[in-house]
């Protein structure tokens, strides 16, 4: 098995992960694609958080862009020895990895209790708030009680939805950072590549 190979499929995966994490994020703040609520600040507190921005977008392609140049590194071929110096790179991914960890792991919590609490919206009173924050989340089993939202018009639905897609792509941020850890140590121990021929084809 080529471990450098490995690690470079994981970055360019996190890259699309990342991206589509930015674009999900970006849309919880134009409900129906409308820019006054963000303007009169009547959306989801956790919105505000960032977390598909930052966590699972922006910090992400730190460990992407790693995993993906682990071909050119070789950390100075540890004086002139290559297969050391690739030993060397695989191991310090490990921190790369960790960072992504800590990043996917934000997007997680955030888009988690982003959806336990529900979406900030206008009830049949007319007063601005937190619907469905007594409900601990079991909201999301009844649709039938997602009309007490009178306005933004299907918030909950554009909440969930969106909620849910930076809970799944934080997710296998978080999977895929782990298996880079291990792999790192692999990498690490065994080298670059687990044989001379794959050595070369790496």
């Amino acid at each position: 098995m080529c471990y450098g190979r490995c690690a470079r499929c994981i970055g360019h995966s996190l890259v699309w992960l990342a991206t589509l994490c930015i674009v999900a994020n970006i849309l919880l703040y134009f409900p129906n694609g409308e820019t006054k609520y963000a303007s009169d600040n009547h959306l989801s507190r956790f919105v505000w958080f960032f977390s598909g921005i930052l966590g699972g977008g922006l910090l992400m392609f730190l460990p992407a862009f790693t995993f993906i140049g682990l071909d050119q590194e070789d950390c100075c071929g540890c004086c002139g020895h290559e297969n050391c110096g690739k030993r060397c790179a695989m191991l310090s991914s490990i921190l790369a990895a960790l960072i992504g960890i800590a990043g996917s792991g934000y997007c997680v919590i955030v888009a988690a209790l982003g959806l336990e609490e529900g979406p900030r919206c206008m009830d049949a009173s007319g007063q601005w708030n937190y619907t469905f924050a007594s409900t601990e989340g079991d909201y999301l089993l009844d649709s039938s009680t997602w009309s007490q939202c009178i306005e933004p018009k299907h918030i909950v639905e554009w909440n969930v939805s969106l909620f849910s897609i930076l809970l799944a792509l934080g997710g296998i941020e978080f999977i895929l950072c782990l298996i880079q850890v291990i792999n790192g140590m692999l990498g690490g121990v065994c080298g670059y590549c687990s044989s001379r021929q794959q050595q070369y084809d790496c």
